[in-house]
């Protein structure tokens, strides 16, 4: 089997990821050691925190309600709000 070696992240969790420990290596070489990614749209970080993944959802929902209270600056009418919701 062949590595791809831009697709394979090293995270070392919880207290042990503060000591020095050497790279992962593979045969096509040294792979790439991370702090966080994001694995099935969940950001998961070395420390174990949630903070980075709480923001993240925070920024979301603020720009979907962004998106939802622009049609109620216009002044549309009653069926054209209901429209834009529904859609």
């Amino acid at each position: 089997m062949q590595f791809n070696r831009s697709k394979i992240k090293e995270m070392i969790l919880g207290p042990i990821a503060k000591t020095d420990i050497p790279l992962l290596t593979t045969p096509t070489g040294n792979t790439e050691r991370v702090c966080s990614f994001k694995l099935l749209g969940v950001l998961i970080e070395s420390s174990l925190c949630w903070s980075t993944q709480s923001i993240c959802i925070v920024n979301k929902v603020t720009r979907r309600l962004y998106f939802l209270k622009q049609p109620n600056r216009a002044v549309l009418s009653s069926n054209q709000l209901l429209q834009y919701y529904v859609i």
